[in-house]
């Protein structure tokens, strides 16, 4: 799939705004994680779960996903490909697993938010599930900022698979640019 100048362009906004809106929902998912464990009162560890659970499953499995779904379309749009770079092939290994550890994740959010509902939440409860989601948030942080390091640093190297393709194209540049002039000489002398 060859896209034109304007599609990578588009294709490249969507997937910057998808993976820098996914970080910052992280982010701010992280810092309720934070208000959630140490507030002083119930109120504010109630309201922090219950929010979690609403920005984990409206804001950040979309952003997931729309990161996944834009990556790969730009990928194949542009000369980087899907599997010829490691970097590009170490960035989509990283977002297809953060995408099933973040469902994983989000049922004990769910389990969380709805206990925060309940009626007779007093802000103790559940402290062992309330830091590993705290430690959780930070380690997703983490792991978007490498990917976006990736994204930016792009470290040289290709696969196996990319050196295949480089070799084929420079063959086929080879033959191509050897035959030329023998076809424009066929083409300008007359029989």
């Amino acid at each position: 799939m060859v896209m034109t100048p304007r599609q990578r362009k588009l294709a490249l906004t969507a997937h910057v705004t998808a993976s820098a809106g996914w970080l910052g929902a992280v982010a701010v998912f992280l810092a309720l994680a934070v208000a959630g464990l140490t507030g002083q009162d119930a109120q504010t560890a109630r309201s922090a779960y219950v929010a979690m659970d609403l920005i984990g499953w409206f804001v950040i499995v979309p952003l997931c996903f729309a990161s996944l779904l834009t990556g790969v379309v730009s990928s194949l749009g542009t000369t980087w490909g899907l599997l010829r770079y490691y970097w590009v092939v170490v960035k989509l290994v990283i977002t297809v697993l953060s995408t099933v550890v973040l469902l994983v994740h989000m049922q004990p959010v769910r389990h969380i938010a709805g206990v925060a509902a309940g009626a007779d939440w007093s802000g103790g409860e559940l402290e062992g599930l309330r830091t590993q989601l705290v430690i959780q948030s930070g380690a997703a942080v983490l792991v978007l900022l490498v990917a976006t390091a990736l994204s930016v640093y792009k470290p040289q190297g290709r696969t196996r698979y990319g050196l295949r393709k480089q070799h084929a194209q420079r063959t086929a540049s080879q033959v191509t640019g050897a035959t030329a002039p023998a076809r424009a000489r066929e083409n300008t002398t007359a029989p």
